[in-house]
């Protein structure tokens, strides 16, 4: 029996020896230390890494290995990540613990006098001075005690065996601060968990919600995948077209969307963008009228950036703007074969439509319109490709400025801030081509031409991946500003039939001013000229300036630069013939053979060649459009904001408290004097934070209490 209990008694101090420790551990500055710079590094993770964008771009920017290991972190979503949520309490746990620990004997502390110190204490304090005074005891501490308290002490006497001891203290609420600063760690962090998706997790867990990764109209999609009106907090986003409506906002989840319905519903009354000379922003905003479905009240206004409309504890924000489904009207052109035959498209942004039949079983996919976009043509260098057998304009800088800047996205002439020359170079239409595969290539076309490099060409963008910048093809304007003989000429080019006639006109050219008029010369060039056009045109996978290469490298070295200047010059007279042979088969006079339809037939070539690097059945020019503008708008509720704000007060005045409000106490011990006249006294001082202003303060205390006319000197420190 006596065992047993024994035994128990054990068991039971050994688990509360190991509850105080890990109380302590918990508790302990290093193990919040440990957390803050571990919630620290998440938070630049957070910063640096776009967060709860759509998975398939974190596949493209790191690769399908680093995405799975990234997932797994949950660096996608970091400030909703569980071990980030973890941390966070234990935050919370740690400081309420330390709080919970120290703040009763600070309290205490606050309202000690400590008037239990013995003389032989004050003795061994660093700041200390005696002296003595002809006044009796109870006089020299009175008088003492008014001194002190002139100085903002507050003041205490206690009768001691032997003699008086005055205690004073200042600035006591210094501990205030300390109990202010980790207590605003915690309400801050509370305040964060309240406007965290945990709400959102908890419906999930124990409500049976989840998030909806199809497709379909938001009011067909089921009860599952909505959150009610009673949800205390979210941030979803809302895009509305102009003339259109929405009561809905949109929550990212990482896989998927969960739909937020609201009080009310929010209608785009019209779109205001206004622009600086750079083609950035200047100002954008949406004038709206919000319809409570409870009243039926309808409220007008108007939402700017950094000015927001808060109705019923909802903050509707301008967070961007999109397309809202602008009407496209495109001519379309085959990029194979021999046929030349232009065709009318429509679309509309945010849609999609089948490629007419005989172009191939794809299906074009708008994904965006602009109607205007202001770019830097500066040029302050070129890189011209035209003359060079070998060049390739496919992906080259052009030139610098927005030259330079061909490769990147929408704007970028705008982050010249250098440069003067910016012009608006007209609209433009981006789109991707899916096949019946499922696999996209994502194209961008301008409407009009653009002048580069002395010539105006227009720009057709293609990429293979999102994360990839858009290669251009420099298409050569004509005559009439278009593409249509550029057309006639590729289409030329791919038919046999067109390259034998341009291959007899070169020849009966070549040779009507000539001496030689013998059949066997004529022959000869005829075969050389179509030998030219078919090795240019290509065999289905080499074509162009390519396969003139690798025809060339096939001879003899030192007879590679002799081969080649005849074969160029061979290949562009052909190439005339060509165009001329496919204007006439139209119906069309032959060009001016002069220096502008010379210039114009090099870049041509050029162009041909580099067609190749331009995978696509069909070029798509922007003919007309109806604009249609959108808003997005960010709809929150966040309850823990003014918990935050109560955190950010409390904060200011810990640190406040902390590094302003110096505690002090000091303590006099008065007894009679050696001889039974007069009266002994020792004064002491002390401080958290030793300072050369508490030094002065020391000196000033003693100074002012001594007295030069009462003082004798005594030993002092």
């Amino acid at each position: 029996m006596t065992t047993g209990s024994s035994t128990q008694g054990i068991q039971i101090r050994t688990r509360q020896r190991w509850l105080g420790e890990a109380v302590e551990l918990v508790s302990s500055m290093r193990f919040a230390i440990s957390l803050l710079t571990l919630i620290a590094i998440a938070s630049v993770i957070g910063t640096v890494m776009k967060q709860n964008d759509p998975m398939p771009n974190y596949v493209n920017q790191f690769g399908p290995f680093w995405f799975e290991i990234f997932d797994k972190l949950g660096l996608y979503a970091v400030y909703s990540a569980w071990w980030f949520l973890l941390f966070m309490g234990f935050l919370v746990l740690s400081t309420s613990l330390c709080i919970a620990r120290n703040a009763p004997k600070m309290l205490r502390d606050v309202k000690s006098w400590r008037d239990n110190v013995r003389e032989q204490s004050l003795r061994n304090f660093h700041h200390k001075h005696e002296w003595t005074t002809a006044e009796a005891p109870a006089e020299a501490a009175a008088r003492l005690a008014r001194q002190v308290g002139a100085r903002g002490y507050k003041t205490r006497l206690a009768d001691k065996e032997g003699g008086t001891l005055l205690a004073a203290k200042q600035g006591a609420a210094n501990k205030w601060g300390y109990i202010f600063a980790h207590a605003a760690i915690v309400i801050i962090c509370l305040g964060g968990l309240l406007d965290s998706d945990l709400p959102i997790r908890f419906q999930q867990w124990f409500y049976g919600k989840s998030a909806f990764a199809g497709n379909g109209i938001i009011a067909d999609i089921p009860e599952r995948y909505r959150l009610g009106l009673n949800n205390p907090t979210f941030r979803g986003n809302t895009l509305i077209p102009e003339g259109s409506s929405s009561s809905t906002a949109i929550i990212p989840q990482k896989d998927g969307v969960m739909i937020q319905d609201l009080p009310f519903t929010i209608q785009l009354k019209r779109f205001i963008i206004d622009f600086y000379s750079t083609g950035m922003p200047k100002l954008f905003a949406s004038e709206v009228v919000v319809r409570d479905h409870e009243t039926g009240k309808e409220t007008a206004a108007t939402i700017k950036v950094n000015e927001p409309l808060i109705y019923k504890g909802v903050a509707i924000y301008q967070s961007s703007f999109e397309d809202g489904g602008s009407k496209l009207k495109l001519v379309g052109y085959p990029m194979r074969g021999g046929t030349n035959s232009r065709f009318d498209l429509s679309g509309e942004v945010n849609g999609s439509t089948p490629l007419p039949a005989g172009m191939g079983d794809y299906t074009i996919e708008w994904s965006g319109f602009r109607p205007f976009n202001v770019e830097n043509m500066q040029t302050q260098g070129s890189g011209s490709a035209s003359g060079d057998a070998r060049a390739v304009n496919v992906g080259k800088n052009v030139n610098r400025g927005f030259i330079a800047d061909l490769d990147k996205h929408l704007g970028s002439g705008a982050k010249n801030a250098n440069s003067k020359d910016f012009k608006n170079v007209g609209p433009s239409v981006q789109y991707k081509l899916r096949d019946k595969t499922g696999q996209a290539r994502e194209y961008f076309n301008y409407m009009q031409s653009l002048p580069i490099d002395g010539a105006d060409v227009f720009l057709a963008g293609m990429r293979e991946q999102p994360d990839q910048p858009f290669r251009y093809l420099r298409i050569p304007a004509d005559d009439q500003d278009s593409v249509a003989e550029w057309m006639r000429l590729r289409a030329a080019l791919a038919n046999p039939a067109l390259r034998e006639e341009a291959a007899r006109r070169y020849a009966r050219q070549a040779i009507s001013g000539g001496r030689e008029t013998s059949p066997a010369l004529r022959e000869q060039l005829e075969q050389s000229a179509l030998r030219g056009l078919t090795i240019f045109a290509g065999d289905g996978k080499v074509s162009g300036y390519i396969a003139v290469t690798r025809f060339l490298e096939q001879l003899p070295a030192a007879e590679q630069e002799k081969a080649a200047d005849i074969f160029m010059k061979i290949l562009n007279g052909s190439m005339w013939e060509l165009w001329q042979a496919a204007r006439a088969r139209d119906g069309l006079g032959p060009v001016a053979s002069d220096e502008k339809h010379g210039r114009y037939l090099q870049l041509a070539i050029n162009a041909l060649a580099d067609a190749a690097f331009y995978p696509a059945p069909v070029f798509l020019q922007l003919s007309g459009f109806q604009e249609i503008k959108a808003s997005v708008l960010q709809v929150t509720r966040s309850p823990g904001k003014k918990v935050v704000y109560l955190g950010c007060l409390f904060l200011v005045l810990g640190v406040f408290a902390m590094l302003y409000i110096r505690e002090r106490r000091l303590w006099i011990w008065i007894k009679p004097g050696p001889d039974g006249q007069g009266s002994q006294a020792l004064l002491a001082m002390s401080t958290q934070r030793r300072t050369l202003d508490f030094d002065k303060e020391f000196e000033q205390m003693k100074g002012r209490l001594t007295g030069a006319a009462q003082s004798a000197p005594g030993p002092s420190a």
